[in-house]
């Protein structure tokens, strides 16, 4: 027996058909919706947990090998722009008719006839004549060779302002390594082989202001520009009759003079007044004059500038001279019985 339907029971199927297949197409966007912000918030959960308070970057982190402190004169290229640099293509002629015309200059090459018996090889270019640029890393006018497996002083460009030739096999620097390098304020040639330095390796540079030779073989050091501020040279094998007589007298932007874990038998005096930190530990050093750091027939001098004097490892019992201190702002470190 067939039930007849309604009109009114067709419509009323009809309409939830319809229903249904619209129900179904507004579930897919929604559950996309879904999706997604749960993904947000599995994002937002992730980046909470970051410790962002405690992400300090400091300069320790980059070590000695970019001088951050020098950041605009590293990266100040304007002054090089117009010039011709090792490693770089030469520039484009500003009038274009200055090129030659490659089609009406080709000539076939003409093979020459050997003049000997045996073929000619031509002789290696050794790597330490080649240019800094090519062995090392040259960033605006400081030049980077660290590492390097350097056995001497490679050519540096004009320009260089600081060189940093570390932990390399360097054993002796000469006169013409530096020569002509009028702007070069730092030279860090820390751990390598230095035994020998020319005495004119560095007095003829107007700018150096740091020179640092910690972790060599030297056993004398050379004469120095007036210009020096800072001087390293500790982990060496400099004896006392390695320095020059009253080598320190004349400099008078000497700051920093640390010659520490060396031979020396006494203190180097007489010490510029411009004197901040002066370290001698570990040496021999066994006793002082009573003007070493002070003017003994002028007790009303003060110098306030040398703070920090480090005589700790030495042999030298300080409480013997009470009379070489009256004015230091504080007492030297070391033994005091």
């Amino acid at each position: 027996m067939k039930l007849a339907l309604s009109p009114l029971m067709r419509t009323l199927a009809w309409l939830g058909i319809a229903s249904l297949c619209l129900g179904a197409a507004w579930a897919v966007p929604a559950k996309e919706e879904r999706r997604k912000a749960e993904k947000l918030k599995a994002d937002l959960a992730l980046y909470e947990n970051l410790d962002l308070d405690n992400y300090d970057v400091t300069l320790d982190n980059y070590g000695e090998i970019l001088d951050l402190s020098n950041y605009e004169e590293l990266y100040d290229y304007g002054d090089l722009a117009p010039k011709i640099e090792v490693g770089t293509l030469a520039p484009r002629p500003k009038d274009p008719t200055a090129l030659p015309n490659q089609a009406a200059t080709a000539e076939t090459p003409k093979l020459q006839p050997p003049t000997t018996s045996s073929p000619v090889n031509p002789a290696p270019v050794p790597a330490q004549a080649l240019p800094s640029c090519l062995l090392c890393l040259c960033m605006g006018t400081s030049v980077y060779c660290d590492d390097a497996n350097l056995e001497h002083i490679p050519l540096l460009p004009p320009e260089t302002t600081y060189l940093y030739a570390r932990f390399n096999r360097i054993g002796t620097i000469r006169a013409s390594d530096f020569m002509g390098l009028k702007k070069l304020k730092r030279i860090d040639l820390t751990s390598n082989f230095i035994s020998w330095a020319d005495v004119d390796a560095f007095r003829l540079l107007p700018s150096l202001q740091e020179l640092i030779l910690p972790e060599n073989r030297l056993t004398a050091l050379p004469e120095l520009p007036r210009s020096i501020v800072r001087l390293d040279a500790r982990l060496n094998r400099i004896p006392s009759t390695g320095l020059q007589p009253e080598a320190f007298r004349e400099l008078k932007q000497l700051q920093f003079l640390h010659l520490s874990d060396n031979q020396l038998d006494y203190i180097p005096a007489p010490l510029p007044q411009s004197l901040r930190s002066l370290h001698l530990q570990n040496n021999n050093i066994q006793t002082m004059h009573e003007d070493t750091f002070c003017d003994s027939h002028d007790h009303s001098q003060i110098r306030r500038a040398l703070e920090d004097i480090r005589l700790d490892g030495n042999p030298i019992n300080l409480s013997l001279f009470p009379n070489a201190y009256f004015c230091l702002p504080r007492l030297p470190t070391g033994r005091f019985f």
